[in-house]
């Protein structure tokens, strides 16, 4: 069978290594963070407009 080649036999003869250990997975409580971000903001609503009619003109 040349490269690129497809055999359907092939399919049956495959063997998985289903052997899982409970400890092989990954833990995704080890890194669990709990926090707050927050923003303050100098400009006014008036300021951020005119900020994005320029960004929205220059595009």
């Amino acid at each position: 069978m040349g490269f690129g080649s497809y055999d359907e036999s092939e399919q049956d003869n495959q063997e998985y290594d289903a052997d899982l250990d409970e400890g092989d997975g990954v833990d995704t409580d080890e890194n669990e963070h709990d926090g707050a971000v927050e923003f303050e903001f100098t400009a006014s609503n008036d300021e951020l407009l005119d900020k994005l009619e320029d960004i929205k003109d220059n595009t």
